[in-house]
This record gives C-alpha cells, sequence and structure tokens, in this order.
C-alpha cells in the first residue's frame, strides 16, 4: 500500500502562522524569494541551527510546504500542530517520509528538508541522503537555503528567542541534480547528488554569513553533551 500524499490544504494556513512569526514576533530579512519557482515541484533544502527553523522557513517560502520532521518533534501540542498543517512525519529508516515526500513533489509541490538531520552550528558539513534521493527521484530542482540567527553561541538548541530577534533566511539559485552519464547505478547516483546538494547548501551558508553580522553559534551543545558523556 501506497504512503497517502499530505494534503495541500494544511500549508496554505500554516505558512501564516510561520510567516507572523518570522516577520512580525521576530523581525527576519528575507532574500532570493524570486530563487524558489512559483510552480511545479521545488525542493528547499536549509541549515539547521534552532527551534525556530522549520516554522521560520515554512513560512517565508512564498509557496505552501511540507517539511520532512523527524518524530520526536510529533508529540503534544506541538505534534499535533504539525500534523494538522500536513508536516511529513520521519519514523525509524525514514522510507514512508521519503514516499510521501516523493508524493508531493509528482503533484507539483514544495517539501523541505534540513538534511543536516538535527540542529546544531548549521555549517552543513555532514548532510544526510534523503533530499539528494528525493532531487533524483523527482528531477525537481534544490533551492539551497540559510537561516542564520535563530540560536546564539551559547543558547540551547530548544531555544525560543525573544520577540525582535533579528533573523536572515537567504533563498539561493536552484539546483538541478542531473548525474553526468560517466555515473552509473543507483548508489553512485546517489553519492553524487548528495554531495553536490551538500556543496551548494554550504556555499549558500557561507556567501549569506559574508553579507551579514549575524553569525552561526560556535557550539554546538548535542555533539558536546555527547563528548561529555564518552568521557564520563
Amino acid at each position: 500500500m501506497s504512503a497517502p500524499v499530505p494534503s495541500p490544504w494544511g500549508p496554505r494556513w500554516s505558512r501564516w502562522v510561520g510567516r507572523f512569526l518570522a516577520r512580525v514576533l521576530w523581525r527576519t530579512e528575507v532574500r532570493g524569494r524570486e530563487s524558489v519557482p512559483r510552480e511545479g515541484a521545488v525542493i528547499v533544502v536549509c541549515n539547521h541551527v534552532g527551534l525556530i527553523d522549520g516554522p521560520v522557513v515554512h513560512g517565508v517560502i512564498p509557496r505552501g510546504s511540507h517539511f520532512l520532521i523527524r518524530e520526536g518533534m510529533m508529540s503534544g501540542p506541538l505534534g499535533a500542530i504539525l500534523r494538522a498543517a500536513q508536516q511529513i512525519t520521519v519514523e525509524g529508516s525514514g522510507r514512508d517520509a521519503l514516499a510521501r515526500g516523493l508524493g508531493v513533489l509528482r503533484r507539483g509541490g514544495v517539501v523541505g528538508v534540513f538534511p543536516e538531520g538535527t540542529r546544531g552550528v548549521g555549517t552543513a558539513e555532514a548532510v544526510h541522503g534523503g533530499a539528494a534521493w528525493l532531487a533524483i527521484q523527482s528531477g525537481a530542482p534544490v533551492v539551497p537555503t540559510a537561516i542564520v540567527g535563530s540560536r546564539r553561541t551559547g543558547e540551547s538548541v530548544n531555544i525560543w528567542p525573544k520577540p525582535g530577534r533579528r533573523l536572515v533566511v537567504a533563498f539561493g539559485t536552484p539546483v538541478v541534480l542531473t548525474p553526468p552519464d560517466e555515473v552509473r547505478g543507483g548508489r553512485a547516483k546517489q553519492a553524487w547528488a548528495a554531495e553536490r546538494l551538500a556543496e551548494a547548501l554550504r556555499d549558500q551558508v557561507a556567501r549569506t554569513l559574508d553579507t551579514t553580522d549575524l553569525e552561526l553559534p560556535l557550539d554546538d551543545p548535542r555533539r558536546d553533551a555527547r563528548t561529555e558523556k564518552d568521557h564520563s
């Protein structure tokens, strides 16, 4: 049985909630909105720094979007809102989530992915391959996107910033991940696409940092916690 495709109705209301958070609660400078194709399938990939990245980026994308969100976020009141917004839960191996995301793309929708997989420093040094798989299977362009300011050095990855904080969300030039003819075999194509996607995202983050006084956090609380545990 195929995975049900999320309804487009959820993002039609939830993006306005995200837009309120981005534009009213916080002061978000949005760059490159014109880089997001106004129609057709699109994959938005973004670095991941703090808790508010998802709703902010969801709110400033100029179209409704369905983000892949890990299962741990889908509990309690927040989980109920995310499910009502028709965001995509990533469970287990993630295959079901990818199937749902592919369904969204095949109907010409927008899928959002944080390929780093978890909140941290946001430099995109290591990314998972789900977004690359979606790009290869769908042929959809990938829009590398950077968010800066949602977490500062010393703050928890679960920080809910005070009202008025400045943020930047910058959409980059779309990239179509079409492997060259000499790259053959499913795994080789997947690896090629994943590396190109990671390069595009890292470049977008770097370009954004070069043109703002905002900075990424210098610490990674989850990595530091693991290190302390390993040495205890």
